[in-house]
């Protein structure tokens, strides 16, 4: 083949940011009927460069966040998008870079957006395409509409810059090697210990009789499979779950049932409210192994470890005597919160895997898996990731299997490590609430539908959180949800936002303020569960619900309620 007679010159090319490289994204239905995937970026961007692109000058990572200061850096967008499959080579995606407005968060800001082949070839989108918006504000995500539900591609962006900016280029990871003895030794760091190995035992034994099984999981994101493309078969929790299948399973994993319960951004707090219904399916399933993952999720827990002793005991209390398992992830920046956590786990002798003790001593040494290869964003991990995490958990089981059980099961008659007064709690919301409290919804009549939605289990469809809610529409004057209540305990599930219609409430038990809440302060819609009364002795209160002065004609939301008697 031939090449033309007189080739043009080569254009220069210019330094970039990498932001995204080589990360799986894959379009899932919504509630509209729109395949979409998305890269947050608000609070994340600076971050996520650093970590992509590696030793970046701090003058160049600030500029990036606002479209102000953004402009002045780069010149262009530069986006690519491989299909997985051959056959969807032909196909397109809209690429979408949101900036968010001041005015309105979620509609008054530009959005860049162009349209995408699938076959790998770069399309480049200049910034100086789009006008000068005085109502631009931060940066928002990137946002992928899908032609087709459930196609994977793969993605790289860049910042290409503009003149007199200067930045190293990066240097390509080599695929992670995972039948290598490197990988294998890496896997094994992450057993923090087998515990008493009594209940998992047992639930090993029942499974290879080809005894029914099931196995549960319940956390934050993470859990709920964020990162993992597709979600439902990519987490870390269907990878652990198909090797126990394997490994136990005489039937090739028809005896072993599967329950997947994270929520995004939700802490144990949060999880202890909604066990009963999201795990136990409010009775029909008595799980035999529950997973926990909260050490990455926890840092919002205002009881600091309370909460997360308490689902621990509300799960072993079980008349079944469900096994617990305890999963430490980890954040891009080696964080997590294994330190409070391990202690509750060593003190009711749970099994416990880390996978910061696998994976963040060997980022800076022997690199089986860099940084950018297992985390698609600065929280999440990739497939790779995920397969590591179910890996970890996978080994933990071997592990198991090979020890001679435990002369006798856990007890549970210890003192708290922190505290277990909310093991009991019990959920409730507008479709039962009669049972268990007298409620006044004046002005709090409508139900909110635009909620946190999760894909649950093997599910590809994300379905709701707490959709039988109290919403205040703002239409009514002096709206106010009041509740009379005997408890002990009480904790509010209220919904975050991030649209400007919402505002602050404050809440009153037995007339005195306890919490403002103002639902932007999160600036997403999602779960925030947040303790109302936490007494010894059980006792009659009032509580109200009233937007603070100012804010009477906004929007406020309560999805339900946790009660303990």
């Amino acid at each position: 083949m031939r090449g033309p007679a007189a080739p043009k010159d080569p254009v220069d090319k210019r330094p970039c940011l990498y932001v995204v490289l080589d990360k799986t994204i894959s379009g899932t239905k919504e509630k509209d009927g729109v395949n979409r995937d998305y890269v947050y970026l608000e609070g994340r961007l600076i971050d996520q460069v650093r970590f992509t692109s590696g030793d970046i000058d701090e003058e160049i990572l600030n500029m990036l966040p606002r479209m102000e200061t953004f402009r002045k850096l780069v010149h262009s967008v530069g986006v690519s998008v491989k299909a997985e499959d051959p056959e969807d080579r032909e196909k397109t995606l809209e690429f979408q870079f949101q900036c968010y407005g001041k005015t309105d968060k979620y509609t008054t800001g530009t959005i860049m957006e162009m349209t995408c082949p699938c076959t790998g070839e770069e399309m480049v989108l200049p910034v100086d395409a789009y006008p000068v918006n005085e109502d631009d504000d931060n940066f928002g995500s990137f946002n992928f509409i899908f032609p087709e539900e459930n196609k994977n591609v793969t993605l790289t962006i860049k910042f290409y810059l503009n003149d007199g900016y200067e930045v190293p280029e990066i240097q390509v990871d080599p695929p992670v090697q995972f039948d290598s003895d490197d990988y294998k030794k890496m896997i094994a760091n992450s057993l923090v210990s087998t515990g008493n190995n009594y209940r998992l035992k047992k639930v090993i034994e029942r499974a290879k009789k080809g005894e029914p099984v099931t196995i549960a999981y319940i956390g934050g994101s993470i859990t709920q499979g964020a990162g993992g493309k597709p979600i439902n078969t990519m987490c870390y929790a269907y990878h652990s779950y198909e090797a126990f299948c394997n490994l136990f399973s005489p039937c090739g994993g028809d005896n072993v049932s599967y329950v997947k319960a994270g929520v995004g951004g939700t802490s144990s707090e949060f999880g202890m409210v909604r066990y009963d219904r999201d795990v136990k399916k409010d009775g029909e399933i008595k799980p035999d192994l529950v997973v926990i993952e909260y050490a990455v999720n926890d840092e919002g827990d205002e009881t600091e470890g309370v909460s997360f002793e308490s689902l621990v005991l509300k799960v072993l209390q079980a008349e079944n005597k469900p096994a617990v398992l305890l999963n430490f992830a980890v954040f891009m920046s080696d964080w997590n919160l294994q330190k409070r956590l391990q202690p509750i786990g060593e003190r009711y002798e749970l099994p416990m895997v880390s996978v910061k003790d696998a994976v963040t001593p060997q980022f800076e040494k022997s690199n089986i898996i860099t940084k950018r290869q297992f985390f698609y964003d600065i929280y999440h991990p990739t497939n790779d990731g995920h397969r590591i995490m179910g890996d970890c958990i996978a080994h933990l089981f071997e592990a198991v299997d090979k020890e001679e059980m435990a002369a006798e099961d856990i007890s549970l008659d210890k003192e708290p490590v922190y505290g277990i007064q909310f093991k009991d709690i019990v959920r409730f919301d507008r479709k039962d609430a009669e049972q268990f409290a007298e409620i006044t919804p004046h002005g709090y009549e409508a139900v909110d539908t635009e909620i946190q939605y999760v894909e649950r289990d093997m599910d590809l469809t994300a379905s709701p959180e707490f959709p039988d809610n109290w919403m205040n529409d703002g239409t009514t004057e002096n709206a106010e949800f009041s509740m009379k209540i005997t408890c002990k305990n009480l904790v509010a599930v209220i919904k975050d936002s991030g649209s400007s219609e919402f505002g602050t409430a404050d809440i009153y038990v037995d007339e005195k303020i306890v919490k403002s809440i103002n639902p932007l302060d999160n600036g997403w819609a999602h779960c925030n569960a947040q303790v109302l009364i936490d007494e010894k002795e059980s006792g009659s209160h009032e509580v109200v619900f009233r937007m603070k002065s100012g804010d009477e004609g906004k929007k406020f939301t309560i999805l339900g309620f946790g009660v303990t008697k």
